[in-house]
C-alpha cells in the first residue's frame, strides 16, 4: 500500500492515482517544529521547505533574499562598459527576445537609461522570419545603421555563429542571459549569466528579467561611484522583473520569490501606464496576482511576438505617453483574440489528430496551415491531456523549400529536448533541440512521418516509466466547514504560486453534486455537498475535454471525491471562493 495514498484513490475518473505532496507520516512533527497550524505546515513540507527555511519563505523580501551583483560573473564588468557607452554618447540598442522575459528586461533597460536622459536603442527579431535570438544578418543591420554596443537579452548565450559574426565585423556585444550555454561562451566584451560554466552565484534559476534587475542594482551602484545622479528608484522597477520572472515559469523559489511576491505590490500600484492599460483594455483591475500576470497580462503581451509585431510589448511597457500605451494594449488585445481564434482552431484539429495516437508513447501532429507562433501553446495542451510528451508540427509547403517547425511538450521524467537532439544527429531533422521538458525542431515534411517513428521508438521506454510514477499531487483533505476567508489568508502566505511552488491542491471526500450546468466555453458550474451538509459551489474548466463533464450533469444520487483548488471570486465588490474542480473519483 502507497503510504502517500490520499482517499484510497487509485484511478479517478481522469485514470489518476492520487497522493499526498507532503509525507503524511512526518507532517505532525514539521508542524510542532514550526508551530503552524496543519494545513499551512503541509503545504510547506510539501514544498521541502525545511523548518530552518520557514519563516524567510514565508516572509521573503530583497533585503534577505536578493544576491550582491558582484556575485554575477561578469555584471560589474558590464555595467562599467554600458556606463562608459553612455558618457561618450556612443549608441547602445537592446536585442531582446520577443517573449514577455524579453519585454520586462528590455523595459526595466530602458526605464533606467531614462534616468541619465539617455535612450537605448531596441531590435526585437521577427519570431516567424527571424527565429529566436541574434543573427548575422541582424548585427550586419545594426552595425550598418551606426549603432556601437548591442546588449542581448534573454537571448545570445549559446548564439556562437552570430557572435563569432559580431566579433568579425567589430559589432561590439554584451550578452546578459539565463539560459544554458555550452561549455565554451561565445566572443562579446561581457557575458551575465547565471548558467554559465564560471558564474559561482548559485542563480541559474533566474529569470531574465531577475538577472536584468541584478545588472541594474551593479549600473546603480557604478553610477553612484561616477558621481551620476538617476532618479529612477530600481524597486519601482520590480514589477516589470516580477512579471518576466512569473511569464518565464522560474522556480518561484529563493530570490525569485522575493522578486514575484515585492514585484506583484509594485505593479498593483498601476504606476506604469503600459500595465495599467493592457489591463483596462482586458477588464482587469489590482491588487494584482500571479494569475493576472501569467494569464491576462502575459499572454497580451507575448501575442505581438506570436504574430508578427514583435517590439510592441516592450514598447507598451516601456512608454510614459498614455495614448502610445492605449493604442499598444488596445492592439495587443485585438491581436490576443486573434491569436485565441488560431489557436480554438488548431488545438480542436490537434485533438482530433491526436486521438488516432493515443495509445502511443509520444503524440506527434503535423499539419498544414499551423501558425509556428501557436503551436507550443497546443503542444501543452495536448501534453495534459493525453498525459504524454506532445509535439505539433506545422507544415509550410509554399515556403521554399518547404519546411516543417514543430514545438514539443515534455512529462516529468521524459527528456524530450535531447530526443529531439539525438533526431537531428540521425540526419531526420533540420535543426532541433531544447531542454528535458521542452524543444524545438525544424525539418523536411517528407521527414515528419520517420522522425514520428523515431521519437516514439527512443522514448517508449522513459514514458511507461513516468507513467508508472504518474499521479495527481494532493496538499490537504480539507471538510467544507473549513473553507472561509481565515483558510484563504493562510493558503495566501505560502504563495506567490508559480513553478517551483504550486498552486495547492484540495481534496474534499464523499461528496454529492447537487447542481450542474453547462455553460460557454466548455465549462460547467456545479455546487456539491459534503456529508455535514455544506455545499461548495465552483467550475470545471474545459469540462468537455477533461471528460468530467458527464459525470458532473448525469451524477444524481452518485457519490464522489472531489479534487481541485480554491480561488476567490469578486464578483460585483463581493468576494466568494470558488472551487475550481480538476477530478473526480467514485466513492
Amino acid at each position: 500500500m502507497n503510504s502517500r495514498l490520499c482517499l484510497n484513490v487509485t484511478s479517478s475518473l481522469r485514470s489518476r492515482q492520487w497522493t499526498y505532496r507532503h509525507d503524511p507520516s512526518t507532517l505532525e512533527a514539521f508542524a510542532s517544529a514550526t508551530d503552524l497550524p496543519l494545513m499551512q505546515a503541509a503545504l510547506l513540507h510539501g514544498r521541502d521547505v525545511t523548518a530552518e527555511e520557514t519563516e524567510v519563505f514565508l516572509s521573503p523580501t530583497l533585503l534577505n533574499s536578493l544576491p550582491d551583483p558582484s556575485s554575477l560573473q561578469d555584471a560589474d564588468k558590464a555595467a562599467g562598459l554600458i556606463l562608459d557607452h553612455i558618457a561618450d554618447a556612443k549608441r547602445i540598442t537592446l536585442f531582446s527576445d520577443y517573449d514577455v522575459d524579453g519585454g520586462t528586461s528590455a523595459a526595466q533597460l530602458i526605464r533606467w537609461g531614462r534616468g541619465l536622459n539617455y535612450t537605448f536603442g531596441l531590435y526585437v527579431p521577427d519570431r516567424v522570419k527571424e527565429g529566436y535570438g541574434p543573427s548575422k544578418a541582424a548585427f550586419d543591420q545594426l552595425k550598418s545603421e551606426g549603432v556601437d554596443l548591442v546588449l542581448t537579452l534573454d537571448c545570445g548565450a549559446a548564439a556562437q555563429e552570430a557572435l563569432e559574426h559580431a566579433d568579425k565585423i567589430g559589432m561590439a556585444v554584451i550578452v546578459v542571459d539565463h539560459h544554458l550555454m555550452g561549455k565554451a561562451p561565445p566572443p562579446a566584451l561581457a557575458l551575465v549569466n547565471p548558467n554559465r560554466q564560471d558564474d559561482k552565484s548559485g542563480q541559474g534559476h533566474m529569470a531574465a528579467a531577475g538577472v536584468t534587475f541584478m545588472l541594474l542594482v551593479a549600473l546603480q551602484r557604478e553610477a553612484r561611484k561616477r558621481g551620476l545622479d538617476n532618479d529612477v528608484d530600481l524597486k519601482s522597477l520590480l514589477g516589470l522583473t516580477a512579471l518576466g520572472t512569473i511569464c518565464d515559469v522560474v522556480p518561484l523559489r529563493g530570490v525569485n520569490r522575493a522578486i514575484v511576491r515585492q514585484g506583484l505590490k509594485v505593479l498593483s500600484l498601476n504606476k506604469n501606464i503600459g500595465v495599467q492599460a493592457l489591463a483596462d483594455v482586458a477588464s482587469a483591475e489590482p491588487p494584482y496576482t500571479t494569475y493576472h500576470a501569467g494569464f491576462v497580462l502575459g499572454p497580451r503581451i507575448n501575442a505581438g511576438g506570436r504574430i508578427g509585431q514583435a517590439e510592441m510589448g516592450a514598447r507598451l511597457l516601456s512608454t510614459e505617453d498614455s495614448q502610445e500605451a492605449y493604442a499598444h494594449a488596445a492592439e495587443l488585445d485585438r491581436v490576443n483574440a486573434q491569436r485565441r481564434q488560431m489557436q480554438d482552431r488548431i488545438l480542436s484539429e490537434a485533438l482530433e489528430a491526436a486521438q488516432s495516437q493515443a495509445s502511443q508513447p509520444v503524440i506527434v501532429v503535423a499539419m498544414e496551415g499551423w501558425h509556428p507562433g501557436i503551436i507550443g501553446i497546443v503542444a501543452g495542451r495536448l501534453k495534459d491531456r493525453f498525459r504524454k510528451p506532445a509535439i505539433v508540427i506545422g507544415v509550410d509547403r509554399e515556403s521554399v523549400p518547404a519546411v516543417a517547425k514543430g514545438s514539443g511538450r515534455s512529462i516529468s521524467g521524459v527528456d524530450l529536448g535531447s530526443a529531439i537532439a539525438a533526431a537531428k544527429e540521425a540526419g531526420l531533422l533540420i535543426s532541433g533541440g531544447g531542454h528535458a521538458m521542452a524543444g524545438g525542431l525544424t525539418a523536411d515534411p517528407d521527414q515528419v512521418e520517420p522522425f514520428r517513428a523515431f521519437i516514439s521508438e527512443r522514448l517508449s521506454a522513459d514514458v511507461e516509466e513516468a507513467l508508472k510514477n504518474d499521479s495527481t499531487k494532493v496538499d490537504y483533505v480539507l471538510s467544507g466547514s473549513a473553507v472561509n476567508d481565515e483558510l484563504m489568508r493562510v493558503i495566501d502566505a505560502v504563495g506567490p504560486y508559480g513553478a517551483g511552488n504550486p498552486q495547492p491542491v484540495f481534496a474534499f471526500s464523499d461528496v454529492t453534486v447537487t447542481f450542474a450546468k453547462r455553460t460557454k466555453g466548455d465549462h460547467v458550474r456545479f455546487s456539491v455537498t459534503d456529508a455535514g451538509g455544506v455545499t461548495l459551489s465552483g467550475i470545471c474548466f474545459r469540462a468537455g475535454e477533461s471528460g468530467l463533464d458527464e459525470a458532473l450533469l448525469t451524477a444524481g444520487t452518485q457519490r464522489f471525491h472531489a479534487l481541485g483548488q480554491l480561488k476567490p471570486n469578486v464578483w460585483q465588490g463581493r468576494t466568494r471562493i470558488d472551487f475550481h474542480l480538476s477530478d473526480l473519483a467514485a466513492v
